[in-house]
Parts: structure tokens; sequence; C-alpha cells
């Protein structure tokens, strides 16, 4: 298990047809991260949390401690680096 330093797990922001978030969730569970997902299509007031975050509707956003990333594919070199 990565030896992530928080007290809270991941999280990231999705909506089910979204292919990118799929591939964050299955990286998640793979390194065996917790992480919370947050479904925008499900829930209006995710999708307003995002936009307040980021200026966008984009998902996936992932939260990892005070980091804020709008997609994962494009960050996952980052991403993987603060979970190491």
């Amino acid at each position: 298990m990565s030896e992530i330093n928080q007290k809270e797990p991941i999280q990231i922001y999705t909506i089910p047809t979204c292919s990118d978030c799929h591939f964050a969730k299955r990286y998640f569970n793979e390194q065996q991260i917790p992480f919370i997902e947050y479904n925008c299509e499900e829930d209006m007031k995710y999708a307003k949390e995002v936009l307040e975050m980021t200026g966008k509707q984009i998902v996936p956003t992932i939260v990892i401690q005070d980091k804020v990333f709008v997609g994962f594919a494009e960050n996952l070199n980052e991403i993987s680096k603060l979970l190491q």
C-alpha cells in the first residue's frame, strides 16, 4: 500500500460516462489508495464544487491533500510522485 501522508482519502469528482474517471479509479484501486467518489451527474452540488475549485466543469477533478488536479492522464506523473 502506498504511504500517503494524509488523514483523509483522495477525493475524485466524476461522471459515469467519463473514461478518464474510470482510469483514475482503477489506478487508485490497483495501488490500494483509498478515495471518495463524488458523482457530479448524480448530485449537482458536486458539479458546483468542481466549478468553485477549478473555474471549470471538467472531470475527473482529483483532490489530494491541498492539491487539485483537473484530469487524470495528463497529471498521472505528478499524482504518482505525490502518492509515493
